[in-house]
Formats: C-alpha cells, sequence, structure tokens
C-alpha cells in the first residue's frame, strides 16, 4: 500500500491530547486541498470494504489503525484513504461517541456510465439504507436517485 495521502487535522490533534502529554506533529502532511472526510463509530472498515466493492474502479489506498493502549479500540480504523473512481475519501473510527451522524444534505454524487451502472448502484447503496429521491427522470438528468446507505452516508447517483 502507498502512504497515507492525508490526516484529519481533527481526528490527529484529538487522538494526540487523548494520549496525554506528548506533542503533536510539527506538521500533517495534506496533499489534497481538498478531500471528503467520513466519520465512522466501528464501522469504517465494513463501509470501505462495501464501497471499493460495489463501486467500480475504486480501491482502499492506506488504512492506520488503532494499537494497544491507543485511545481507540484496538484494530480500529485510525485513518484510512481510498479512491472512489479517483476521488481520494478519507475514513476514520472515532473512538468518542457523538451527538451527530451523516446528514444528506452532504453527499457523494456519482456520475454512472449506463442505466445498468444506475440500477445496480442504487439497489446495492440502497440496500438496508433508505430511498431518499427513488430513480426516476426528474427533468434535470435521464436518471437520477439520492440514497442513504447502510451506514448513513448519502449518495446522489446521476445518468447524465
Amino acid at each position: 500500500m502507498r502512504p497515507l495521502l492525508a490526516f484529519s487535522l481533527a481526528i490527529v490533534c484529538c487522538a494526540f491530547a487523548a494520549a496525554g502529554p506528548q506533542s503533536a506533529p510539527q506538521t500533517i502532511p495534506i496533499h489534497d486541498p481538498v478531500t471528503p472526510f467520513l466519520m465512522f463509530e466501528g464501522q469504517a472498515q465494513q463501509a470501505m470494504d462495501f464501497y471499493t466493492r460495489v463501486i467500480p474502479e475504486s480501491e482502499i489506498l492506506d488504512v492506520a489503525r488503532y494499537g494497544p493502549g491507543g485511545p481507540g479500540p484496538e484494530g480500529t480504523v485510525f485513518i484510512a484513504s481510498m479512491s472512489l473512481r479517483g476521488q481520494t475519501v478519507l475514513v476514520s473510527d472515532s473512538y468518542i461517541s457523538h451527538d451527530f451522524t451523516f446528514t444528506p444534505s452532504f453527499s457523494l454524487f456519482v456520475t454512472c456510465e449506463d442505466q445498468a451502472e444506475i440500477e445496480r448502484l442504487t439497489a446495492a447503496l440502497g440496500e438496508d439504507g433508505k430511498t431518499l429521491m427513488p430513480l426516476a427522470n426528474y427533468g434535470f438528468s435521464q436518471q437520477f436517485a439520492w440514497v442513504e446507505d447502510r451506514f448513513g452516508v448519502s449518495w446522489q447517483l446521476n445518468l447524465p
């Protein structure tokens, strides 16, 4: 695997603060100016496996896990990167329980190659999730669907 493409400043700072009086790194390598970041609570690996399986030309790039004695449960994802059709997405398991989760106001937008792909992705990503806008022609594209997956992440699927 390649070295991590980027680190989330918030997660790194939280991890160092929770670990005690050690100092945070002087620089945090950020290679992409803007990168989507998905924070899960224990399901990051399952989500990455699912997304890279159902979205063509996708792969997990790097995974760093919490170790023994770390602030998060050993083996959960500290920080990871995946490529979804060339778009880098960072992923992490928060070891802190939050009063918030994903919202449909932020979604991942996928331009599909053909009718078969949009139908397959709508079914796969919507399975055990919910449909926000069913697959249909809404006038702004041939076919469009908006689904929330089983992990709570929102996806807009478009066939121009």
